[in-house]
Formats: structure tokens, sequence, C-alpha cells
């Protein structure tokens, strides 16, 4: 993916403001417009068949990126928060008594960290 990079933004005129990437997983922040970044996408899925890009707009000032939800805010900085996919039982470990205390205790405990690091205080 660092080798697609390289090429993808020196074979183009124009970069991105952003550009941060996470084994598939691509934030950009575009600074040139809709119609350049039309052609920006174009580009990018043109240069590999066996890499192709897909995209997501930000809706109401907000875009979700692996498991953080960042939001534009009104003075053009962004915040960030905690984004939880839906799933269909909101279940992260069983609580059976097979598992031992600690195991449950960790996941509370990561829960609870994960929240303070990746959100905006």
């Amino acid at each position: 993916m660092e080798h697609f990079e390289t090429t993808a933004l020196n074979s183009w005129n124009l970069n991105p403001k952003r550009w941060f990437w996470f084994v598939n997983d691509t934030f950009v922040i575009w600074q040139h417009g809709c119609f350049m970044f039309d052609s920006f996408h174009s580009h990018l899925n043109s240069i590999s068949p066996h890499i192709q890009f897909t995209m997501e707009i930000e809706s109401n000032q907000s875009l979700p990126f692996l498991d953080v939800l960042v939001t534009h805010l009104p003075n053009g900085s962004l915040s960030h928060q905690v984004y939880r996919k839906k799933t269909p039982t909101d279940r992260y470990l069983h609580a059976q008594p097979h598992h031992h205390p600690s195991q449950n205790t960790g996941v509370l405990k990561t829960l609870f960290s994960r929240a303070l690091k990746l959100s905006t205080p």
C-alpha cells in the first residue's frame, strides 16, 4: 500500500491536504473541490485493477473512520469520538461463568480506555 500511495500521489498534480491509511481504509481531507476529487478518485482506481477505492463523503459534518467518528467543527477544526457500528447483539464477551472474571473486567477496561483515548475532551 505504501508503494501504491507514493505512485498515486506523485502521479497527480493536486494532493490532498491530509492522507491517512490503515490496512485498507484511507481517510482523505481534500481541499480542491468535488469535481477534482471525482477526477482524483478515478485516477486512484486507474492505477491498479487489483486495488479499487470506494468512498464515503461526510454527512452532517461527520464521517466514520475505523472506530472513530470524525466531526468537522464550524471553526475548521476536527473533533473525534468513539464510533460504534450497529451490531445485532451489542455483545463483546458473553458473561457466562466459562470466562475468567479478569476477562470480563478486561473488556470493560478496554472499552473505557478506548473512549478516553479516542474522544475529544
